[in-house]
C-alpha cells in the first residue's frame, strides 16, 4: 500500500512538473498570455506587480528599459502591443539573467519568458527594441510567483511615438542646410521680430 502511495506522489510530481513549463512560456502563449498550467487558473485579485518604463516617449530603434516592481517572481511572458491587437511587436535586447528570448509572430525575439524557476525581483531589467512604427505602444504581462499563483494582462502605461523631452529643435545637416522644422522656424521668427523693434 505505501509502495502504490508513493508511485501515486512520484507521478504526480512528473505531471506537475511537465505542466508548469518552468523552462518557459510556450509559443502558444504569445497570443492570450495565458500560461498552460493545466488545471490553474489566473488570480481574480489585482497583481501586485506593476510594468514600468523609463520614457513616456519611443523612438524606432531606441531602447526602451522596462521593469516589473513588486514581489519576487519565478515566471515572465513580456511583450509590447499596440491596442486592439494581440501580436508581440518590436525585438528584446539582451535578456537578463534567468530569462530567455520567445519566439512570437515569427520574430525569434519578440518576447521575453523565464528560462528557469529562479526568483526574478526589481533589479531585474529588460529592454526592447521599437519597431518603425508611429502608433502607441504598451506593455503586457503575465507574471508568475509560483506554478498556482499567477497574474495575466498585467500592463504598463502607454507610450507614444516622438522624441523624448520638450523642444524639437533642428537635427542633422545635409549639404550645409539644416533639416527644417516649424518650431525652429518659429522660434527663429520671434527671434527676429523682437530683434527689429
Amino acid at each position: 500500500m505505501e509502495l502504490c502511495m508513493l508511485y501515486a506522489f512520484l507521478a504526480l510530481q512528473v505531471v506537475c512538473f511537465i505542466d508548469g513549463y518552468p523552462s518557459g512560456a510556450p509559443t502558444g502563449a504569445c497570443e492570450d498570455m495565458i500560461p498552460r498550467h493545466s488545471g490553474v487558473l489566473p488570480q481574480p485579485s489585482p497583481a501586485p506587480y506593476s510594468v514600468l518604463t523609463n520614457a513616456k516617449n519611443y523612438q524606432p530603434g531606441m531602447p526602451i528599459t522596462v521593469t516589473i516592481t513588486g514581489p519576487e517572481y519565478r515566471g515572465v511572458l513580456l511583450e509590447a502591443r499596440i491596442s486592439g491587437s494581440t501580436n508581440a511587436l518590436g525585438t528584446w535586447k539582451l535578456p537578463p539573467p534567468d530569462t530567455k528570448f520567445l519566439e512570437c509572430n515569427g520574430e525569434p525575439q519578440g518576447a521575453v519568458t523565464h528560462s528557469n524557476t529562479n526568483l526574478k525581483g526589481n533589479t531585474t531589467v529588460y529592454r526592447w527594441i521599437p519597431p518603425k512604427l508611429t502608433s502607441p505602444v504598451y506593455f503586457m504581462a503575465t507574471i508568475a510567483q509560483q506554478r498556482t499563483v499567477f497574474w495575466i494582462n498585467v500592463k504598463s502605461s502607454t507610450l507614444t511615438s516622438g522624441k523624448p523631452g520638450g523642444l524639437s529643435f533642428a537635427t542633422g545637416a545635409s549639404a550645409g542646410r539644416a533639416d527644417e522644422k516649424p518650431l525652429l522656424l518659429l522660434v527663429l521668427g520671434f527671434l527676429m521680430f523682437q530683434m527689429l523693434v
